[in-house]
C-alpha cells in the first residue's frame, strides 16, 4: 500500500464489526494496488461475507467471488495494467483527487497530505504512487479503525477524502470498456461505501 509509516500495530481487541470493515478496506485496497494473483483469487473463492452478509454489499460481493472462480490471473493482470497503468495514459485514473470537483486537484492532495501529517503516517519509501492513489485512502481509513480513531475523525476523513473520490472512481471503471473482473471490484467497493456513508450519517444524527 502506499500509506503506512508512523502507523501504530493493529490493535488486536477490536469489536467484530471494526474488524470486519478494516478486512474491507485492506481488500479493496490489495486489489486497486494490483492485479490479485492466483492465491488471492483462490482465498477469495474460499472466503466468508462475514460482516457483509446481511448488508447491502452481501449480492455484489458474491458476484465478486463468482467471478474470481472464472478468472485468469494473466487475464486480470492485463486488464489491470490495460485499465489503471496504461501505456502513455490510463483508461482510468486510480487517483482521487482528479474525481474532486469542489476543489482543485493540487489543493486537495495538499489538505491530504496535511491531514496525513498531522497523524504522522506517510508513504512508504519504496511506493511510487502519490498519497491519494485510491488503494492508500483505503489504507488510511483502514489504518484509522484498526488503531481506534475516533469516529467523529474517520466520518470527517471518509466524507472528504474517501467517498467523494472512490465513489466516483468506481463509477468510471464501472463504464469503462476494458473492465470485466474490475467491474465486480467496484461495484463491490461502491457497495460497502454505501454502507459507510449511512452508518456515518445514522451517527451524526445520534450525535
Amino acid at each position: 500500500m502506499s500509506v503506512g509509516e508512523g502507523a501504530q500495530d493493529a490493535k488486536q481487541d477490536l469489536p467484530e464489526e471494526d474488524a470486519g470493515r478494516a478486512n474491507v478496506y485492506a481488500l479493496i485496497g490489495r486489489l486497486l494496488y494490483d492485479a490479485p494473483d492466483s492465491i488471492l483469487l483462490a482465498e477469495l473463492c474460499r472466503a466468508d461475507a462475514g460482516a457483509t452478509e446481511t448488508e447491502e454489499p452481501a449480492g455484489p460481493w458474491r458476484t465478486l467471488q463468482e467471478a474470481c472462480r472464472t478468472a485468469y490471473p494473466v487475464v486480470v493482470k492485463q486488464e489491470y495494467d490495460t485499465l489503471f497503468v496504461g501505456v502513455g495514459r490510463s483508461q482510468v485514473t486510480p487517483y482521487t483527487s482528479h474525481y474532486i470537483r469542489s476543489n482543485s486537484p493540487d489543493r486537495h492532495l495538499v489538505r491530504l497530505r496535511e491531514q496525513l501529517d498531522r497523524w504522522q503516517l506517510a508513504r512508504r519509501s519504496a511506493a511510487s504512487e502519490v498519497e491519494d492513489h485510491v488503494s492508500g485512502i483505503c489504507d488510511v481509513m483502514r489504518l484509522l479503525i484498526v488503531e481506534s480513531h475516533d469516529l467523529n475523525e474517520q466520518r470527517l476523513f471518509f466524507n472528504e477524502f474517501v467517498y467523494p473520490g472512490v465513489v466516483a472512481f468506481c463509477e468510471a471503471v464501472s463504464t469503462a470498456e476494458s473492465a470485466v473482473f474490475y467491474k465486480h471490484v467496484a461495484r463491490f467497493a461502491r457497495a460497502f461505501l454505501e454502507v459507510e456513508r449511512e452508518a456515518f450519517e445514522m451517527q451524526d444524527s445520534e450525535a
